[in-house]
């Protein structure tokens, strides 16, 4: 099955912001055999849409989309999720799946403990 990974942030008007999520995307471009997108989920280019919709016509079977957020808030409980299902009735070739986000995963939390460790002289 084609498949490809998404990796969704926020999204800012201010470029500087997404420069972080750029670096990620890059490193595991570089790691990943799988196909790798990054979007943004407003105030940003390349939109979650715009990447749905470039992996449809590139007919991709399948994405999973991994927020790079902390914790799911309401963006992840309720407007990501609406967002998905309706590229979802728009793009019905693809079948997309929204992961939990980035955050809650205990390998996430030990990394950020390490690094907050580390600045505090720890």
């Amino acid at each position: 099955m084609n498949k490809a990974l998404i990796l969704m942030a926020h999204g800012s008007s201010d470029p500087r912001w997404r420069e972080p999520f750029e670096r990620v995307y890059q490193a595991l471009g570089e790691r990943l055999a799988t196909p790798l997108r990054l979007a943004y989920m407003e105030l940003s280019e390349p939109s979650l849409e715009t990447t749905v919709a470039e992996l449809a016509d590139a007919g991709t079977e399948r994405a999973e989309i991994l927020p790079l957020f902390f914790a799911a808030g309401r963006h992840l409980r309720k407007d990501v999720p609406a967002q998905v299902e309706a590229l979802g009735t728009r793009h019905p070739d693809i079948a997309l799946t929204l992961l939990p986000p980035v955050g809650e995963h205990p390998d996430f939390i030990e990394a950020l403990a390490a690094v907050i460790a580390e600045r505090a002289g720890e």
